[in-house]
């Protein structure tokens, strides 16, 4: 790899299939800034598009791109490699895959692409998903079968991989009925955000099975009877809309920090009520 030289942004690209997504919280607030002020200081890695003079794919660094765009900048710093598609998928995955914030449908994603390019660079005897899954775990220390499971997610319609994302329904909920059509996960998530409850396993488990026991899926009015069903987690319980709530933490803040952020708000005003109380 040479030197890295600086390119206008608007001959850059992104990388097309990027299972990664770029955000406008707080941190690229503070990313943008850090650039404004002191300009790029990696440089990206970016290949010559095929079929195209002086432009140029985005290989790592797409979030710094960013940035850099907000900041108002023209050009930025990047070293050129000459790598095919193939290889350049397999090396913007393994840039990524180990942030320390990466969402579930990201990871779905990453691993789809790198199997995907994996497959296409084995030799005849090493073609095909398996093998492809073999090398993953192998590099990735993650079993087969979870990768399997992730790759699994890709199925899932943006509107459930959003909910995945935020943590209301988990990754297992969300594998079962990654198995559903379109049309019923589409139905599905209405019913989610109509009544504000999402399927436990046990439910996801029974709507995938019932699906590919009957030709063209599931009934939608069957969904309707599964999820109308009372589930032992949800007896008693004090319903809020998340509107109601999501303003008062920040946009990056997961379901789970928010959880514990309203258990700690009440622990503060037990006290206090307590200390009242007493004097």
């Amino acid at each position: 790899m040479k030197d890295y030289i600086n390119i206008e942004i608007s001959r850059l690209h992104a990388f097309e299939g990027h299972p990664y997504k770029v955000l406008d919280n707080e941190e690229m607030d503070a990313l943008t800034e850090s650039i404004w002020e002191h300009g790029v200081m990696s440089p990206l890695i970016v290949r010559p598009l095929e079929g195209t003079t002086d432009e140029y794919e985005v290989i790592s660094g797409r979030r710094r791109l960013h940035a850099a765009q907000k900041a108002g900048m023209d050009t930025v710093p990047a070293f050129i490699h000459a790598v095919d598609r193939d290889a350049a998928a397999i090396e913007l995955v393994d840039s990524n895959l180990h942030r320390e914030h990466i969402l579930p449908s990201e990871k779905a994603f990453a691993y789809k692409l790198k199997m995907e390019a994996l497959g296409h660079q084995g030799t005849s005897r090493q073609v095909g998903e398996k093998w492809s899954v073999t090398q993953i775990s192998e590099t990735e220390g993650e079993s087969e079968r979870q990768i399997h499971r992730y790759i699994r997610l890709t199925h899932l319609i943006p509107a459930l991989l959003d909910l995945l994302d935020e943590q209301r329904i988990a990754i297992s909920v969300g594998v079962e009925l990654s198995f559903l059509p379109a049309n019923a996960q589409e139905h599905l998530v209405e019913l989610i955000e109509r009544d504000e409850a999402t399927p436990s396993y046990s439910q996801a488990v029974r709507m995938h099975k019932e699906s590919a026991e009957l030709f063209g899926g599931i009934d939608l009015d069957r969904i309707d009877e599964v999820m109308a069903e009372e589930k032992p987690n949800q007896r008693e319980q004090i319903r809020l809309r998340r509107d109601d709530f999501r303003k008062y933490f920040p946009a990056s803040y997961t379901d789970e920090q928010i959880r514990k952020d309203i258990i700690k708000g009440l622990d503060l005003l037990k006290r206090q009520r307590s200390r009242d109380e007493r004097s």
